[in-house]
């Protein structure tokens, strides 16, 4: 299984660095944070997409996701959220990106009317998005969190340029097998994004494997060019272990277990 790094790990590094680590220990692509003070976000200029467009091609790494904080059920009118998501499908096409990752955001009691504004949202770029080739994929998240509500959702869209990026931490804390999950998400599902921590009540980021996600469980439902990305959430745990010296480990056991 193709593994993929994400740079929220990473604060504050430069892009070529981001890119020279990943290739260096193992890992086959990225998904790349987007937002204002990030190396990628919407108004970086032309000659700066190319440049990281050929920044990847020379480490031989895919920019697998870009990955936006867009909530597509967020309350409001569907104007201003529509043209977030054309912007950030233009610069995930432009990067060469294969998905845009997006938030639901639907806020507490979110519901059918939720869901349906945010298909509404979604299928006003669908096209787009597949003309494009990129997926939009939504991720298990906030007021979706469990793979019954994303379903929902996404069924809602019906559309094949939109689908589901399964975040196992999120799922778990809704109390969810991963079974189940896969059994709901399946015909959504884009890929997974894997992380792990020692309990619901301590989200620090550890190395996958050092805590308590089923991990194993979850690689073991996906099919064998599924791509698996970890996520190490450090911005929101200063007090966590600095990720870059564990990315060789890292590779060698997600690695490892999908091998098993």
């Amino acid at each position: 299984m193709p593994l993929a790094l994400a740079t929220l790990g990473l604060p504050g590094t430069p892009l070529d660095r981001v890119v020279g680590l990943a290739a260096d220990h193992g890992w086959h692509g990225l998904e790349l944070r987007c937002a204002p003070d990030q190396p990628v976000h919407p108004e970086l200029t032309a000659p700066r997409r190319r440049a990281a467009v050929r920044l990847f091609t020379r480490a031989g790494i895919v920019p697998l996701t870009l990955a936006s904080y867009l909530g597509v059920a967020a309350p409001g009118p569907d104007g201003p959220v529509v043209a977030d998501l054309r912007a950030h499908l233009r610069l995930a096409a432009d990067l060469g990106c294969r998905h845009l990752r997006v938030f639901p955001r639907g806020g507490p009691g979110a519901g059918a009317a939720a869901d349906e504004g945010a298909a509404r949202r979604l299928l006003a770029v669908a096209e787009e998005a597949r003309s494009a080739g990129v997926r939009i994929l939504v991720e298990t998240h906030d007021s979706h969190r469990s793979s019954a509500a994303l379903a929902a959702l996404l069924d809602r869209a019906g559309h094949p340029a939109v689908g589901a990026l399964w975040d196992l931490l999120h799922t778990w804390l809704a109390g969810e097998e991963p079974r189940r999950t896969h059994q709901l998400l399946g015909r959504h599902l884009g890929y997974v994004q894997v992380k792990d921590v020692a309990s619901a009540d301590d989200l620090t980021p550890l190395a996958p494997g050092a805590g308590v996600l089923p991990i194993a469980d979850c690689l073991h439902l996906l099919p064998p060019d599924g791509w698996i990305a970890w996520e190490y959430e450090a911005p929101w745990h200063p007090g966590a272990a600095p990720l870059a010296p564990q990315l060789a480990a890292g590779a060698r056991h997600l690695a490892a277990l999908a091998r098993q």
